[in-house]
């Protein structure tokens, strides 16, 4: 797998769902360039299992992406049709109907490959055929942008093991804080605990109000 932290993030245009039910046909992430953070996740296929409980639970804790100035963006490989389906589809039938963030439709492959997170591979044969090997749907991966395009954080999950919010809302908030104050975050760090000042003194020094 890809380490793409460092750097900058694929660009793509493709088609998406906006606003719960609006089409697009050139969604890009440099729209928030200078202006946002971005999460962007990759799902395995709309009608699923796993997938709703998380692109639900993002929808739920949106208010708290908006204050850390962070835009939350979905992408599968299924087509904007699907999407759209989906996304107006109520809960009690398996949809996910009040969903608003952009889900991004990745036919293609292209932005699934370029993430490194498509579960499978093209092989040519030696008749210089080319099949697909593997499941064409994506791992789920997130990746989180920062206001430069940068790649700051990335995660891959296998297909059944779904994600944690909280994890991602720390993740921002510990990259936000180090951007802010220049300082390093420990392990499990959470806004309004003590940071480490990026010297052998500071490492020091935390590490012995530890031991206390």
């Amino acid at each position: 797998m890809a380490v793409l932290v460092g750097k900058k993030a694929p660009t793509f245009s493709a088609p998406a769902v906006i606003n719960g039910g609006d089409i697009v046909d050139n969604f890009s992430l440099d729209q928030y360039l200078g202006k946002k953070y971005v999460v962007l996740f990759f799902y395995p296929a709309d009608f699923t299992f796993v997938c709703p409980t998380e692109i639900l639970a993002f929808q739920e804790r949106m208010k708290e992406f908006e204050k850390r100035n962070t835009a939350v963006v979905g992408c599968s490989v299924d087509s904007q049709f699907s999407h759209w389906k989906w996304l107006n589809t109520p809960l009690h039938e398996g949809g996910i109907q009040g969903v608003k963030y952009p889900l991004i439709a990745d036919q293609s492959l292209v932005i699934a490959e370029n993430y490194d997170v498509l579960a499978g591979e093209y092989e040519y044969d030696e008749d210089g055929e080319v099949s697909f090997v593997g499941i064409p749907q994506a791992y789920r991966g997130l990746f989180l942008i920062d206001l430069d395009g940068i790649i700051r954080h990335q995660v891959v999950n296998d297909m059944p093991l779904g994600r944690s919010i909280d994890e991602v809302l720390r993740l921002i908030d510990a990259l936000q804080f180090y951007e802010k104050h220049g300082e390093v975050c420990p392990a499990d760090w959470h806004p309004g605990e003590e940071a480490i000042k990026p010297t052998h003194d500071g490492i020091a020094q935390f590490l012995a109000k530890k031991e206390k």
